[in-house]
């Protein structure tokens, strides 16, 4: 009896384990599946309303370094948009950085501000820290030009580009005074290269998370807040004197003064999603990708076990499931019904990538062309996402350690970082 009983669960047990992982991997796509068609009703429902007219003054303030691919189109952008009155505020660490020229010749050359369109513009050296990120230095410079009638701060990225409509769009839901941070999200077309077109399906995938709920996260190149609440909430003293991540650590501000049971919540704004194209190296991508999964580690832990978790199913079950097959391919019944199941799994997620590209279309029409030539890569390269995932998460468990525009960093905690330069 007992080896018959060893066979029994030699030949039963690796199956019962596969099926179980598969039906709660099946259902995890299926939910994320459905919240993928949310997240499309969401953008449609975005683009079909106007903005709102809430268009206090306001200071974007906006870091650079370095000339980026589109440096000069996405400067225009943020100098023209669709707003009556506001500063803009650039910011490097240095005056020796190619951005800072560029940047001071090409303010220099901005006609007069109209009657309609008055744009205030400032350009601040911050100089180098050593306990904090060099992008969060230099936001920190930019608060100190900020002008006393601004009553909404507004933080972005010049790597990326806006629509017009951006400003008042990412403004407007400050006027309901439970929003305490509005946010948008980059959203990367497909490049030309295998890495810029996987990068894309990558990080849509994180974009999809956001949506009509209360566990959104800020995203640093499209965020805004009013004065007296980054105030209140000592954004500056407390959440930015030393760290590395400017969105992370408002976010945390804001979530940690609603367990106080103050008011306040992050709100996403479809509109102001921001559109990035730059072709990559696989190399250059995979360790973008590794600083991004660190950066969660590091400063939102939580999400960071919530997503090793998920990517352990999906891998796990993956692969378990291809040893089946190949252990049992003479057993035909049994092998097919374990390709049916990881056939069904790898269809609900094809099926939820596909709707980032209707997203894109719906998103950004201007480019319609580019995402009819390249577009069908968010799904075609969906299955290779959560194994690519699993490899950026395993890295984040096993350091501490990133490079940042040139800049290295040990990340010890939330609030504390040692600048490795």
């Amino acid at each position: 009896m007992v080896p018959f009983a060893g066979i029994l669960t030699a030949t039963f047990l690796p199956v019962s384990i596969f099926l179980i992982l598969a039906i709660l991997l099946a259902l995890q796509s299926a939910w994320s599946l459905v919240d993928g068609y949310r997240f499309l009703r969401l953008v449609r429902r975005s683009r079909q309303q106007a903005p709102g007219d809430y268009q206090p003054f306001c200071a974007v303030i906006i870091p650079a370094k370095g000339l980026d691919p589109g440096f000069e189109v996405n400067l225009t952008a943020f100098l023209a948009q669709d707003y009556p009155a506001y500063q803009l505020i650039l910011a490097v660490a240095a005056e020796d950085d190619p951005a800072y020229r560029a940047l001071e010749q090409r303010l220099k050359e901005l006609p007069p501000p109209r009657a309609d369109h008055a744009v205030k513009t400032a350009l601040v050296v911050a100089g180098r820290s050593e306990v904090r990120g060099e992008k969060v230095n230099n936001l920190l410079a930019g608060l100190k030009a900020v002008e006393p009638a601004a009553q909404v701060l507004v933080f972005a990225d010049l790597d990326a580009t806006p629509a017009s409509d951006w400003l008042p769009s990412l403004v407007a839901p400050l006027a309901d005074a439970g929003v305490t941070v509005s946010t948008g999200f980059r959203w990367y077309l497909p490049g030309q290269g295998f890495a810029s077109r996987l990068r894309a399906a990558w990080d849509t995938s994180i974009a999809t998370m956001l949506g009509e709920h209360s566990h959104n996260f800020a995203w640093g190149g499209s965020m805004a807040i009013r004065v007296a609440d980054f105030r209140r909430l000592e954004v500056a003293e407390r959440y930015w004197a030393s760290t590395v991540s400017d969105d992370y650590a408002l976010t945390r501000a804001v979530r940690e003064a609603r367990a106080r049971h103050a008011a306040g919540r992050i709100r996403f704004e479809p509109r102001c999603l921001v559109k990035s194209r730059e072709e990559s190296t696989l190399r250059a991508f995979l360790s973008w990708a590794n600083r991004q999964i660190i950066l969660t580690r590091v400063y939102s832990s939580r999400l960071w076990w919530m997503g090793l978790g998920s990517y352990l199913l999906y891998c796990g079950t993956f692969v378990l499931g291809l040893a089946l097959i190949i252990r049992r391919s003479n057993h035909a019944a049994g092998s097919v019904i374990v390709a049916a199941a990881l056939g069904v799994i790898l269809a609900l997620g094809v099926i939820k990538a596909r709707l980032r590209t209707v997203v894109a279309r719906a998103i950004f029409p201007e480019e319609r062309t580019a995402l009819d030539r390249n577009g069908s890569c968010y799904w075609t390269l969906a299955a290779l996402v959560p194994w690519v995932m699993l490899v950026n998460f395993v890295t984040a468990s096993l350091t501490r350690r990133i490079e940042w525009r040139g800049v290295r960093y040990e990340l010890r905690s939330p609030n504390e970082v040692r600048v490795m330069r």
